[in-house]
């Protein structure tokens, strides 16, 4: 059973079977928001989606950047990412056309950051996370 279904920009479906919601910057004792800090948290994310799913390519969606209008200290200007940090491990139909459709699926997982708690789903999905090239990146397996 699937959370979710995201309609891609290319027209296919793909369906959202499991997902991971943090805090970005939740636990951050020390320090501010910064280009550092961001790519740490950005580069963690991935890893932990790596290890998490191993048998599955692992995508980064490039999360936007914020700079709002606040004094930096020694480590740059004050760079916000969106809240919300997102692993999520999404199925759809095979890629290649000589697979069998009944046997065979394909399989990404997708790192991405989001403003909102909001579980994507249909075409309200974030249009960076709908411009995912899945023919490129997924990987088929059979049932």
């Amino acid at each position: 059973m699937s959370l979710s279904h995201i309609a891609l920009s290319s027209g296919r479906s793909i369906e959202l079977t499991e997902l991971r919601m943090s805090s970005t910057y939740g636990g951050m004792l020390e320090g501010y928001p910064c280009k550092p800090v961001n790519e740490m948290k950005v580069r963690g994310l991935q890893r932990q989606a790596e290890r998490s799913f191993p048998s599955t390519p692992v995508h980064l969606v490039p999360p936007s950047r914020g700079y709002p209008n606040q004094t930096g200290g020694a480590f740059g200007p004050v760079e916000i990412l969106p809240s919300v940090a997102c692993i999520g491990a999404f199925r759809s139909t095979a890629v290649a056309p000589e697979l069998d459709p009944v046997l065979h699926r394909s399989a990404l997982t997708v790192v991405w950051f989001q403003t909102h708690l909001d579980v994507p789903s249909g075409e309200d999905a974030d249009p960076a996370l709908r411009s995912i090239r899945w023919e490129e990146m997924a990987q088929d397996y059979e049932l």
